[in-house]
């Protein structure tokens, strides 16, 4: 048998040995890597879509949390993971578009990613510590325009969602307020509860129960116009900072190369597992609304717009690299 068609039969096995694994997927259990500890919004939609999802795909689902550097060392992991469909990444914007638009550093490139789908869609919420005695947007800025640099807003970490979020408040309201960034989400928000830091721009289900008990402020949620998901606050036009606009989104990504009908089986599975009407109660109730692509390859499109979002506000805002 010459090389050439030794080859062409390697290459005919491997092929097949492809299509016999995706046929089989999923054969054993499926891990979803967060990239923020226990607790925050991001774990939190994680731990209410693993039961439906493992029984959706007829796998159990394990979570496993690897906080740090604003969701990237998650993705890192993932990007570089076995294409086989058992590792998937949950993750917002901050790690797979903007962390590789900020870190020239960066060991991976969103190119790396193949998008399964979006999960959930979701303002942020500008909520402040209670005794700042500060209870609309006006008032913030107000504040911070008379003490330049002097109020702290926490996020997420450098890079994530939140950030950026202070990062357009900044801009748009003229005003300097200084970043503190955390591992994760749940102690940022921590933070401003204690008064270590002022206020936040936090994921919704982190903070709901804080604003309900009157340990956080709530001034408006980050969408331009109200949310029902978060009731008796306003979006930010009604809060009277027309031109502000950011969300918070989380989706599921597997590694760049990973069969497209593993793709299409995970993508399959969690479109049944997020309409589960439990599902859907249980995000809600926590202040993040249900949002299914209506494919990968729609995923893929909206990926490559929001990019596009996240790229001008690091211009616009002069940020070259991380801090």
């Amino acid at each position: 048998m010459n090389s050439v068609i030794k080859l062409a039969v390697f290459g005919l096995m491997a092929t097949l040995g492809l299509l016999a694994r995706a046929e089989n997927f999923p054969d054993r259990p499926i891990k979803i890597i967060v990239g923020y500890a226990p607790g925050g919004g991001t774990d939190l939609v994680a731990r209410i879509l693993a039961p439906s999802l493992g029984r959706a795909l007829g796998q159990p689902i394990v979570i496993d949390n690897k906080p740090g550097a604003g969701g990237s060392a998650a993705a890192s992991f993932v990007a570089k993971s076995k294409a086989d469909g058992y590792t998937l990444l949950i993750s917002s914007a901050s790690s797979v578009s903007i962390y590789p638009a900020l870190n020239s550093k960066a060991d991976y490139k969103q190119s790396q990613f193949a998008p399964v789908s979006q999960l959930t869609i979701a303002p942020l919420v500008l909520v402040v510590n209670k005794d700042l005695g500060v209870h609309s947007v006006p008032e913030l800025i107000k504040l911070a325009k008379s003490a330049p640099g002097k109020l702290n807003y926490s996020s997420s970490g450098i890079g994530s969602g939140p950030h950026f979020a202070g990062v357009l408040f900044n801009e748009v309201a003229n005003v300097q307020m200084t970043h503190v960034p955390f591992k994760s989400g749940s102690p940022a928000v921590v933070s401003v509860v204690a008064g270590e830091s002022q206020l936040t721009f936090a994921t919704t289900p982190t903070v709901m129960q804080l604003m309900r008990s009157g340990q956080l402020v709530g001034l408006a949620v980050t969408s331009k116009d109200a949310s029902p998901i978060v009731p008796n606050l306003p979006g930010m036009r009604a809060a009277g900072l027309s031109g502000y606009e950011i969300f918070q989104w989380n989706a599921i990504f597997a590694p760049a190369g990973t069969p497209p009908d593993v793709v299409d089986k995970l993508y399959a599975g969690i479109k049944t597992a997020m309409n589960s009407p439990s599902v859907r109660q249980s995000l809600e109730s926590d202040g993040t609304e249900v949002f299914v692509s209506a494919s990968p390859e729609a995923f893929g499109q909206f990926l490559r717009s929001d990019t596009k979002f996240w790229e001008k506000l690091i211009a616009t805002g002069g940020i070259k690299a991380f801090e």
